[in-house]
């Protein structure tokens, strides 16, 4: 069972400004997704709809919608500054 992924534009920009070596571990971690959607370490989010997973200091948050297989990132960045 293989997701399909969709990348916001808020996200896309955001995962663009990262340095190059954290924007590969955030891509990889992203094209994992869509093998497992929750993976170990990822969270239900309390404030807001949807998951986040933990990339190094780096945040991704991302809804899925398991009736279309289908997996949104809606935002990227650092752990400080994500939940703003």
């Amino acid at each position: 069972m293989s997701y399909k992924i969709t990348i916001k534009r808020r996200a896309i920009k955001s995962l663009g400004n990262l340095p190059d070596k954290d924007y590969q571990s955030v891509r990889d971690a992203i094209r994992k997704l869509a093998e497992n959607p929750r993976p170990n370490g990822c969270l239900k989010l309390r404030d807001r709809d949807g998951y986040r997973i933990r990339i190094g200091v780096y945040r991704v948050i991302y809804q899925i919608n398991d009736k279309e297989e289908k997996i949104t990132v809606l935002d990227i960045g650092h752990r400080r500054d994500i939940y703003r």
